[in-house]
């Protein structure tokens, strides 16, 4: 069972997508997913355009369907990829009232598991992000030691040149030490 879990969370992570900034799923991928054919998730979606503002979905542009299509390497530009219409992209909340629009069980199931998926790439994300700065922080760190280690060598350089110029002083010679030691 876990395996199989596994194979859904790739095979869902494989069918996002960055546009305009954010996670996105395309209806086509989400109604294979539910086991619907996309006219039909697409007509329920447009029956319940209220519960889809433009950050929870939105269509595709000709540029991003443009772009959104050259990430497929065996992609057949030709038939638009079986796709009339340019497609309805679904971020993580446009994907979570998916579920309040299809009422099957497999759409709630898989919606969970979509979100889950979500959940775990911010997760990971944000690790990514503290990483990095605790990286940049060690450079900074690095950084500041090696400016001080420069100038400890160059104040050591000034020194050696110093007395290097500096000329032998004479020795005084006192009553009691009349050989100059």
């Amino acid at each position: 069972m876990k395996k199989k879990t596994q194979v859904l969370e790739k095979t869902i992570t494989n069918k996002m997508y960055w546009i305009r900034n954010q996670k996105v799923m395309i209806d086509k991928d989400l109604a294979q997913l539910y086991g619907v054919e996309t006219k039909v998730l697409k007509q329920a979606v447009k029956r319940n355009m209220e519960r889809f503002p433009n950050d929870f979905m939105f269509e595709l542009n000709k540029e991003e369907f443009t772009n959104w299509r050259s990430q497929f390497v065996t992609s057949n530009s030709s038939d638009k990829m079986g796709l009339r219409y340019a497609p309805f992209a679904f971020t993580e909340q446009g994907i979570a009232m998916l579920s309040s629009v299809l009422n099957s069980k497999k759409a709630i199931e898989i919606n969970i598991k979509i979100i889950r998926v979500f959940i775990k790439i911010r997760q990971t994300f944000l690790e990514h992000v503290d990483l990095k700065l605790e990286i940049e922080n060690i450079k900074k760190t690095l950084s500041n030691q090696s400016k001080n280690i420069e100038l400890v060598f160059t104040y050591l350089d000034e020194l050696i040149d110093k007395k290097a110029q500096q000329k032998p002083r004479k020795k005084l010679v006192t009553k009691n030490n009349q050989y100059g030691s």
